[in-house]
């Protein structure tokens, strides 16, 4: 079974968990609550390989982590 492996974007979300000391739970939450819209661990590993880019949850996570937005 292939692994699946992180985009740039799925790096720097994870980087920026570390620095801010700060778990994938507590994204989830400012998500949902940010955004109104279903969120949970599933949907977020898909929004860090890749595999779903849902314009209004990207921009959530870069605000909430003050990223740039994913190329």
């Amino acid at each position: 079974m292939e692994k699946n492996t992180l985009t740039p974007f799925g790096k720097e979300i994870k980087k920026r968990l570390v620095d801010l000391d700060r778990n994938h739970s507590w994204l989830i939450t400012q998500v949902c609550s940010q955004t109104g819209l279903y969120f949970d661990r599933s949907y977020l590993h898909k929004i860090m390989t890749g595999k779903l880019d849902t314009p209004k949850v990207v921009q959530a996570i870069c605000g909430i982590l003050d990223i740039p937005s994913a190329p």
